[in-house]
């Protein structure tokens, strides 16, 4: 005779079996199973396959891939302008004054060439001996298809060969008639005009100007003499910005260090090529304390970095110990200066434009051919030394800067020393403010970095003890912007935070040694919870960068509003949230509610409901969109220079609401 629980676990076995019986896969697997997709139809089935994700982020990487042609046409020399318009119903116009897309008939398809370039996936003059380009961006051949594929319509007009032609697709792509010749023309060129598909798209449809804007300024900063005009048609006022650089990175590397402190005013600058490479370094160094090198191959940000990074990285350490040392400005019994030493302060630019780049996965985030490291190690070494002879009083500004970079260096290294000699750092003592959680999975584990002892205290008894640790904060740590690292170790909250997450810092931080895989920052909806998030971010942002690269970072989100009606709780997270309720639940206007000034107001369960249980809580991720932009803000906020802040708050005061003071 068996037991209930017997009775029970054979019950949950046979309807385990019964489950997996019916995820198994038709056991007739025949060439009827196969699906072929026609022309653009995977693309609108598998879109995240093309673009990645249908998010705002996919939305506006149409923009990139039409741009992208445009500008492989400036690459290729037949391009100098290019238009970009957000128009009202977000639609998007691109215009180029290059040579415009062929238009008579390929052999292959029967079809025009405009018809076949935007309907053929891996179509186009980008492939092989005898190409129409020497070197491209985009998705090598996808990118006009695809933006295509995922548009409710799109229409092409073309000026070449004395005509005007037009070609509209509607559907998915699906071509309205052929390519029609609508008159005679003067110039050529090319006009795209799409409008992106709601139903492939449903986060959003509309497209974000500042975002739009701040790509195109890299483009033109990364393409120097070509002219890119940004407009956004869609308010009252149009707005138009007009974006040419002439010193092309020059004029990258000194707006990116215009809220620094230059400690020389030139932009040392280096270019080379060699084996069909074009290889361009512009560098300058000011008097911060961490080194911000951006790299490119082909106009794509290699954020990952690459071959090129390490080719300068390898010219920069070079160069900078052989002078120290032929100058006397290291002694002959000292250690060499580190890579770290040689870059501290350093603002640069590495672009490299390659005819067959490989990339390392399909993100074009790391550079992986092995020829580019030589060819920037060898242009970044000789024209870099030699600005060094012929510019003596630079050099030993430079000399100067790299040496007290090295003597900060080991002072912050006998500071680690001594700190973990007291255990701060050692991992097996962890802090003593610290309620860890049990798991030691570090993929189910989760830090909530919490304003203040109360809301730690709330926060501690509402948790779920098996995942989710509390670290409470006392305080605002240090502004890292402003500190070397001796400071920074010295500093007690910050040294919490190392010893808690457990990767280190930079540059020996190493991600596959933290402990958590969620690192949520949980302040007051108040500005002084605003500002202990961006001292956060900023130090997560210096010394701990892969925490954000890896997606790592969460801002917690706890309501702003508590209604009771009826004895029952309602939150609400923002003002229209909140509107939204009272029109529901049909409120009196002057019905009472309490907005919540600190977490502190709330208890553990309260805390728990709102803000850390998984399935019903709100969090946003720290992403590393642009870590140009991210750099600047930063600066902006936290640096020295206080007009940057200045015109930040009135540029944005506008957008303030429910100010805590």
């Amino acid at each position: 005779m068996t037991t209930k629980q017997e009775d029970l676990e054979l019950k949950q076995k046979i309807e385990l079996a019964k489950e997996k019986e019916l995820e198994k896969a038709d056991s007739h697997y025949t060439a009827t199973n196969i699906q072929v997709l026609e022309g653009l139809e995977a693309v609108r089935k598998r879109p995240g396959m093309y673009i990645a994700t249908t998010s705002a982020a996919g939305l506006h990487h149409l923009v990139w891939e039409i741009v992208d042609n445009s500008i492989d046409e400036a690459l290729a020399g037949y391009c100098d302008t290019i238009q970009v318009m957000v128009n009202p119903g977000n639609t998007i116009t691109v215009i180029d004054n290059g040579r415009g897309i062929p238009v008579d008939i390929v052999a292959k398809t029967g079809t025009s060439a405009v018809e076949t370039v935007y309907t053929i996936l891996h179509a186009g003059g980008k492939f092989g001996e005898g190409g129409g380009y020497k070197v491209s961006g985009g998705l090598h051949g996808v990118g006009a298809s695809v933006v295509n594929a995922l548009s409710e319509w799109l229409e092409v007009r073309v000026h070449r060969d004395g005509g005007d032609y037009l070609l509209r697709f509607e559907n998915g792509g699906h071509p309205v008639g052929h390519l029609t010749r609508l008159g005679d023309a003067e110039g050529t060129g090319t006009k795209v005009t799409f409008k992106p598909d709601p139903t492939i798209f449903t986060e959003t449809t509309e497209f974000n100007y500042e975002t739009i804007r701040d790509r195109l300024r890299q483009m033109a900063f990364l393409n120097g003499g070509v002219k890119i005009v940004v407009s956004d048609l869609r308010g009252e006022t149009p707005i138009s910005e007009t974006f040419l650089y002439q010193g092309g990175i020059k004029e990258y590397v000194e707006y990116i260090n215009k809220n620094k402190m230059p400690i020389f005013p030139e932009i040392i600058y280096c270019e080379g090529r060699d084996e069909g490479v074009f290889a361009e370094v512009a560098l300058q160094y000011n008097d911060g304390y961490s080194a911000n090198v951006y790299s490119f191959c082909n106009n794509i940000h290699t954020h990952e970095g690459g071959t090129h990074e390490e080719g300068f990285r390898m010219a920069v350490t070079r160069v900078i110990n052989n002078y120290a040392r032929a100058n006397k400005f290291i002694k002959e019994n000292e250690e060499n200066l580190t890579s770290d030493d040689a870059r501290e302060g350093l603002t640069a630019i590495i672009s490299v434009k390659h005819p067959n780049p490989q990339y390392e996965g399909q993100t074009k985030t790391k550079l992986g051919n092995s020829e580019v490291r030589k060819i920037v190690s060898g242009v970044v070494g000789d024209q870099l030394e030699r600005f060094l002879l012929e510019n003596p009083r630079i050099a030993r500004i430079i000399m100067d800067k790299v040496v007290l970079a090295a003597n900060a260096r080991e002072a912050a290294r006998n500071a680690r020393e001594n700190i973990r000699r007291k255990g701060a750092l050692d991992i097996t003592t962890l802090p003593g403010k610290l309620a860890d959680c049990s798991s030691k999975d570090a993929a189910r584990c989760e830090l909530y970095i919490v304003e203040g002892n109360s809301a730690g205290g709330s926060a501690k008894n509402g948790r779920d003890r098996e995942t989710q640790a509390i670290l409470p904060l006392r305080g605002k740590i240090l502004n890292v912007e402003k500190a070397q690292l001796k400071r920074i170790f010295a500093n007690a909250e910050i040294g919490n935070m190392i010893t808690a997450i457990g990767g280190g810092i930079m540059p020996e931080f190493d991600v596959n040694k933290i402990r958590y895989h969620k690192i949520v920052i949980m302040t007051d909806a108040d500005v002084d919870g605003s500002h202990i998030r961006i001292l956060l971010l900023t130090f997560f942002f210096r010394y701990m960068r892969p925490l954000i690269e890896s997606g790592y970072v969460y801002i917690a989100q706890p309501p702003l509003y508590k209604v009771e009606y009826r004895s029952k709780q309602y939150y609400c997270y923002n003002d229209e949230q909140l509107e939204v309720l009272k029109s529901k639940l049909n409120l009196p206007p002057q019905y009472p509610f309490q907005r919540y000034k600190g977490l502190g107001e709330m208890d553990a369960q309260q805390l728990w409901e709102t803000t850390m249980d998984p399935k019903g809580r709100k969090m946003l991720k720290v992403t590393m969109e642009d870590a140009i932009e991210a750099d600047a803000v930063f600066t902006d906020l936290m640096g020295d220079s206080v007009d940057p802040r200045k015109e930040f708050i009135a540029k944005n005061a506008k957008f303030v609401k429910n100010l805590d003071i």
